[in-house]
C-alpha cells in the first residue's frame, strides 16, 4: 500500500473520510427531514444512494464494502436494544400469543411471497428466494420506527416485538434450507444437518436467557459506566459473531444478550449508555444500506416491484387484523403492527447477495433492490401515518391517531430522538 508523507496509509485516510463524511451526511439529511416531519431512515439510505458509487456527483465511498464493519455493529446495536426493552417476563408470558402472531404473518407473507415468484416465471430457486424476500421485516428498520415514533411502550409493541423474534428463527432454518439449493448441493442430510446445528444454537441462546440472566448480572455488574459499555458491548458482537458461525442471524444473538442483560439490575443503566452509539451506527448502516442500490437498474423490473410491493401491502394488512384479533387490540394497534412490520431491508439484501453468488436470473438482482428500496422508505413514512389506515379498518373510525389499545383509537406523542 502506498505511503503517504507521515507514514500512514493512504487507505486509513480514506476509509477516515468516508466514515465522516457518512455520519455527517446522515446527520445533515436528518436535520433537514426533521424540518418537514420526515422519518430519518428513508433518508439515511437516500444519503447513501447520493453519494455511493452508482449516482454521477460527489462519491463518498466507491466501495460498499469499506463499511461493512461498521454497518453490521449498527445492526448489532438496533437489535441488542431491541432485545434490551424486550423483558423475559414478556417472551414467557406471550410465547403462545407471540407464536401464533407470528406464525401468521410468516404464513400469509412468505406463502403470497412464494406464489408472487412462481407467478413471474422466473424459476423455482427464484421463487424459493422471493419468499424470503417478500416474507421477513426489516428488524432493523422496526427498531428505528419503533424508537423514533415513541411507540416502545405502546401496548402492541410486545406483538410486533415477537413476530420479529419468530421472523428470526424462521431465517435461519430458512437460510440453512436455501443454501444448499441455491449451491446446487442435492444433499437432504447437508440441510438438514445446517438447519439441526441452527436450532440447537438458537436452543442453547434461549435457555442461556432463560436460566442465565443471574449469572450474567453478576458478571457484567460493576460502577464505572465505561467498563460497563465495554462489557455489554463486547457481549453482543462476541455472541453475535458466534450465531452467525453457527447459520444463525448475528442480529438475534444480539437481541437475545440484550434480552439477558434487560432484565439484570444493571439493565436500566446500559438502556441510558447504548442510546448513543445506537442511533449513530444506526445511521451508518442505513446509509451503507443506500451504497449499494444501484436506481439505473430499476427501470427494468420497475412493474414486478410495484406488483410486489402491492402484494405485501396487502399481506401485512391482513396479518396486522389476525395479530390485534390474537391479542385483544382494535383497529389503532392493529394498524400500527401492519405498518411497523412493512419494511423490508437488510435479510433481502443478504438473499440478493446469495442469488448473484448462485447465477440466479439476472433481473432479480435489481428487482430485490427495488423493492427494498421502495419499502424501507415508504415503511417509516407508513407507520408514521398509521391513523390514515386505522379509519378504514373496522372499528376504526374514531376521531384521532392510531396508538392505543382496544378498538378507539388514541394520540401518542411522538417522542424525539436524540
Amino acid at each position: 500500500m502506498t505511503q503517504a508523507d507521515g507514514g500512514k496509509p493512504i487507505g486509513h485516510a480514506e476509509t477516515l473520510i468516508a466514515m465522516g463524511g457518512a455520519f455527517l451526511a446522515a446527520a445533515l439529511l436528518a436535520r433537514l427531514g426533521s424540518r418537514i416531519e420526515l422519518p430519518t431512515i428513508p433518508l439515511f439510505i437516500l444519503a447513501g444512494i447520493l453519494l455511493g458509487p452508482h449516482t454521477p456527483g460527489i462519491v463518498l465511498v466507491s466501495d460498499p464494502h469499506d463499511l461493512e464493519m461498521l454497518s453490521a455493529l449498527g445492526l448489532v446495536l438496533l437489535l441488542f436494544y431491541l432485545g434490551l426493552e424486550f423483558h423475559l417476563d414478556d417472551l414467557r408470558a406471550g410465547g403462545r400469543k407471540m407464536a401464533l402472531a407470528g406464525g401468521a404473518y410468516l404464513a400469509l407473507n412468505v406463502g403470497a411471497g412464494l406464489g408472487f415468484g412462481f407467478a413471474l416465471g422466473w424459476g423455482t430457486s427464484e421463487a424459493l428466494v422471493l419468499a424470503g424476500v417478500l416474507g421477513i421485516s426489516s428488524s432493523a428498520i422496526v427498531t428505528k420506527v419503533l424508537v423514533d415514533l415513541g411507540r416502545i411502550g405502546n401496548p402492541e409493541t410486545k406483538p410486533i416485538l415477537g413476530i420479529i423474534v419468530v421472523e428470526d428463527i424462521f431465517l435461519a432454518l430458512y437460510l440453512a434450507a436455501l443454501q444448499p439449493i441455491l449451491s446446487g448441493a442435492d444433499s437432504v442430510r447437508a440441510a438438514l444437518l445446517d438447519g439441526g446445528k441452527a436450532f440447537g444454537f438458537l436452543l442453547l441462546l434461549a435457555l442461556a436467557a432463560r436460566f442465565g440472566t443471574k449469572v450474567v448480572g453478576r458478571l457484567i455488574d460493576t460502577k464505572d459506566d465505561e467498563l460497563l459499555v465495554i462489557s455489554f458491548l463486547g457481549a453482543a458482537v462476541f455472541v453475535a459473531g458466534v450465531s452467525e458461525w453457527f447459520g444463525v442471524a448475528d442480529a438475534i444473538g444480539a437481541f437475545m444478550v440484550g434480552l439477558m442483560l434487560g432484565s439484570t439490575s444493571s439493565g436500566e443503566r446500559i438502556r441510558k449508555l447504548v442510546h448513543p452509539l445506537r442511533d449513530a451506527f444506526g445511521a451508518i448502516f442505513f446509509f451503507a444500506f443506500g451504497l449499494s442500490i444501484d436506481p439505473g437498474d430499476l427501470p427494468t423490473v420497475l412493474w414486478p416491484v410495484l406488483a410486489a410491493v402491492a402484494v405485501t401491502l396487502v399481506m401485512n394488512v391482513i396479518a396486522g387484523l389476525v395479530a390485534a384479533r390474537i391479542n385483544g387490540f382494535g383497529a389503532g394497534p392493529a394498524a400500527n403492527i401492519s405498518t411497523t412490520l412493512l419494511a423490508r431491508g437488510e435479510f433481502a439484501l443478504i438473499l440478493a447477495t446469495m442469488a448473484a453468488g448462485a447465477a440466479l436470473d439476472e433481473r432479480l438482482a435489481p428487482f430485490i433492490a427495488g423493492y427494498v428500496l421502495v419499502l424501507a422508505v415508504l415503511g417509516p413514512l407508513a407507520a408514521g401515518r398509521s391513523h390514515w389506515l386505522a379509519r378504514l379498518l373496522p372499528g376504526g373510525r374514531a376521531p384521532g391517531a392510531a396508538g392505543g389499545s382496544g378498538g378507539s383509537v388514541t394520540v401518542r406523542e411522538k417522542e424525539p430522538v436524540g
